[in-house]
């Protein structure tokens, strides 16, 4: 499977390098050292070369590596708009996806509200967040740049003697514009991956 990852990742970066956006660094944006082009990509340093993606100086070979060679041939001039907010199901093209969405971006992380709380001062900072349970609501929410155009924000509700837990991710108002809508979901579900691991001191997303 790591192959077959790879061969995908090698296969954008051949068509995003092929015809390089003069403007690739400003519409990331990141910075550019040669041909190389570096960002912050679900909370660690991402480096874009011809040869392929690191994070953190390590290939991921992974759907991460999938989706941060989207972003980059998605790469365009418009500047993220965060509000309104926007349900997954309000895209367009969304319907396809989004029961896997809702089972592996949200119902993932219900059982571990409390976690999250105890735990949101890391998530946030690891994640390049801030809480925005003033403006948002909830119980708790926050905001997280998986990508730097593309924001998600979590609200959770804990449980109580009336309502069990819940979670709603909603995205920045134009992410679309960013990557496709399967990628969309996919930057939900591995966001909310991350959030989980964080919940485990020794695990590392």
């Amino acid at each position: 499977m790591t192959d077959n990852y790879l061969k995908i990742v090698r296969d954008k970066l051949k068509s995003l390098y092929s015809n390089l956006p003069p403007t690739l660094e400003t519409d990331l944006p990141g910075s550019k050292a040669g041909n190389h082009f570096e960002f912050d990509a679900f909370g660690r340093r991402c480096q874009i070369r011809p040869d392929g993606i690191a994070l953190d100086g390590e290939g991921p070979n992974s759907v991460l590596g999938i989706l941060i060679s989207l972003y980059a041939l998605h790469a365009n001039s418009n500047p993220l708009v965060l509000e309104p907010l926007k349900a997954f199901k309000d895209f367009p093209n969304s319907m396809p996806y989004a029961g896997a969405f809702t089972t592996h971006t949200q119902n993932i992380l219900v059982p571990c509200v409390g976690k999250i709380k105890e735990r949101s001062e890391t998530i946030i900072n690891s994640l390049n967040g801030r809480d925005v349970s003033s403006i948002f609501g909830g119980d708790f929410s926050f905001l997280l740049n998986p990508l730097p155009k593309i924001a998600l924000c979590y609200i959770f509700y804990e449980a109580d003697d009336d309502f069990p837990a819940s979670v709603t991710c909603l995205y920045s108002n134009n992410a679309v514009l960013f990557l496709p809508i399967d990628g969309l979901a996919d930057v939900g579900e591995y966001t909310s991956r991350q959030i989980s691991n964080f919940l485990d001191t020794n695990a590392r997303a």
